[in-house]
């Protein structure tokens, strides 16, 4: 591995009408959806930003502009595999993600296998390379009051 870079996304969707939510590319039950231009799926929003960032490449907006109607709607699972596709054209390879929900509801325990899975598959890497996680913040602030959902993540990236 040579050229290591490091990037960081972080991305955010309040609740609104609907009735389910997609996290990972994982669609989960709930009694509200995300406000988006997109599907909502501020995991994949995250790591998207997180890769864009460590290849010094912009951030997801400048890339699927909500400003854009063919992004409304997106799958953003769709959005990953171009994002992976554009490190391929660097001949650039993701290492691996870190990443970390932040929501008190819905209960996602049960899902980030799956939506590891997504992930590692989208980027064609080892699963044993992706790490979901996901957190409350015990009551406190707009997650705890259940306003909505965020995430972060963290990548590594490398030359060929």
């Amino acid at each position: 591995m040579t050229d290591l870079r490091i990037g960081h996304g972080y991305d955010v969707h309040a609740f609104g009408p609907g009735d389910h939510v997609i996290l990972g590319g994982v669609r989960i039950d709930h009694d509200a959806g995300l406000v988006a231009h997109s599907d909502g799926d501020v995991l994949l929003h995250a790591i998207c930003d997180a890769l864009l960032g460590a290849e010094g490449r912009g951030d997801i907006g400048a890339h699927f502009p909500d400003t854009d109607p063919a992004f409304a709607g997106a799958d953003s699972r769709g959005l990953l595999r171009a994002v992976a596709a554009l490190l391929e054209e660097r001949n650039r390879l993701t290492v691996n993600v870190d990443a970390t929900v932040i929501a008190a509801a819905p209960r996602l325990a049960a899902h980030v296998a799956e939506m590891g899975a997504n992930i590692a598959a989208d980027l064609g890497i080892d699963p044993a390379r992706v790490n979901v996680k996901a957190t409350t913040t015990e009551g406190l602030g707009p997650f705890g009051r259940r306003e909505g959902i965020g995430a972060h993540a963290v990548v590594l990236t490398c030359g060929r």
